[in-house]
């Protein structure tokens, strides 16, 4: 699949016609339920639609015991609704996704129905949450296959996904194909160092999700160059510790059940927080505790091998003295993962002539942070997440409590000095 960016001239800065323009009356016969935002699987009473900008919260439960009062609270509220939406999508696509619903692009990554659905309507969800304020996003998809003629069932598949969860918080209004297409190309920023920017990975773990595994909606926002909040949704996540198997093909047809499905979410300066994806609990304040004893830790890399190099981290792994098996999982739900605790180190080094882009790592990063974790490239060097699309960096990534963190970048640097 071919991808194509705006130039920053070009980029929209909103629709190019207001939302209210693209909606499409929905047809009386037409069944509709309202839902909240803040709700997920199971239907709730009557609240707020999506343009209600004064929403009430569960207290501090739905956005990660954080008020509306504190620094970036509304913002977080409003991510954590544009999550949750777009995670009631992934869930109904993934256990119903059908042969011609997936596409490859030109690095060989699948892209769904639901990575576009996802994008879309966490974008609608963020304009509509924020009105007055600037929108710029950087996100993994764009439009331009979808807009071929070879790809109309496609695009309205798609636009019905969408449609289907928007009526449902709306006043029983749709959005046109074309609607859904533009917002989808508003994930077109090139970020930077400049100003706020949305840093969004519709569905973080592709190949996951495809194989009915773990995967990610992940949504950041950077702040002059500096990531300042964080919201991961991951629908198939335990609520406890996670197990080996919890990473196997399969755990998706246990959504919607009790304990299971997960939302993170951090705020620089303000801490990390986990709860149960549909909010009905409060949320629990992530502190990792420190150790050195590599016996006892056990670490965390990518599900796929075409992901990271198994052969370099089971290596780094056993010379460090780490005994227990790793643990495998697709996605940014493995910053999750770590920021409660279920492992102590997570390590990720791509196959020589990849390059990361920022969405992969963003609104993770900023979680296990504020969890009490260190992350950087494998030099040590703090991730640059502020410089545009891309993130450039020394090898791999590595994340850990402060004191395995350092041991474990001494002995990249040891090992590299011996191949040298």
């Amino acid at each position: 699949m071919s991808v194509a960016f705006l130039q920053s001239s070009q980029l929209p800065v909103r629709l190019c016609r207001p939302l209210c323009a693209y909606l499409v009356p929905l047809r009386p016969e037409r069944p509709f339920r309202s839902r909240s935002l803040t709700s997920t699987f199971n239907a709730q009473p009557r609240k707020p639609s999506l343009n209600t900008r004064s929403r009430s919260l569960h207290s501090a439960q739905a956005s990660g015991g954080i008020s509306m009062t504190d620094r970036y609270g509304r913002e977080l509220q409003a991510a954590c609704d544009a999550v949750r939406l777009a995670a009631r999508l992934c869930t109904k696509v993934q256990l119903q996704l059908k042969a011609g619903e997936k596409q490859d692009k030109s690095d060989d990554s699948p892209v769904t129905i639901a990575d576009y659905g996802s994008q879309a309507l966490v974008a609608y969800s963020l304009q509509q949450s924020l009105p007055d304020t600037h929108f710029s996003m950087v996100a993994e998809e764009d439009s331009a296959d979808l807009r071929s003629q070879d790809s109309q069932a496609m695009a309205d598949r798609i636009t019905d996904e969408v449609n289907a969860i928007l009526c449902q918080e709306t006043g029983g209004q749709t959005l046109s194909k074309q609607a859904v297409l533009d917002l989808i190309d508003q994930g077109a920023s090139q970020g930077g160092p400049q100003g706020r920017h949305w840093v969004l990975d519709p569905i973080d773990g592709t190949r996951g999700f495809v194989g009915l595994r773990q995967y990610a909606i992940c949504l950041g926002l950077l702040d002059q160059g500096q990531v300042v909040l964080g919201v991961l949704g991951c629908p198939n996540l335990p609520q406890q510790s996670i197990q080996e198997e919890d990473g196997a093909a399969g755990v998706a047809e246990k959504v919607g059940t009790e304990g299971i499905g997960c939302i993170f979410t951090a705020v620089k300066g303000q801490g990390a927080f986990v709860g149960p994806l549909n909010g009905n609990m409060s949320s629990v304040k992530l502190k990792l505790e420190d150790t050195s004893d590599f016996s006892t830790a056990r670490f965390m890399e990518s599900y796929e091998s075409k992901h990271s190099d198994q052969s370099f981290t089971s290596k780094l792994a056993k010379e460090l003295g780490v005994t227990a098996a790793p643990l495998r999982l697709d996605s940014q739900a493995k910053y999750g993962a770590l920021a409660r605790g279920d492992a102590a180190i997570l390590l990720r080094f791509p196959h020589k002539g990849y390059r990361e882009k920022i969405w992969d790592h963003a609104a993770g990063a900023i979680i296990v942070q504020e969890a009490g974790a260190v992350i950087t490239d494998a030099s040590g060097a703090a991730l640059q997440l502020g410089k545009g699309r891309w993130l450039d960096m020394d090898r791999g990534i590595v994340t850990s409590t402060p004191k395995l963190h350092a041991a474990i970048v001494k002995a990249i640097s040891q090992n590299q000095s011996q191949e040298l």
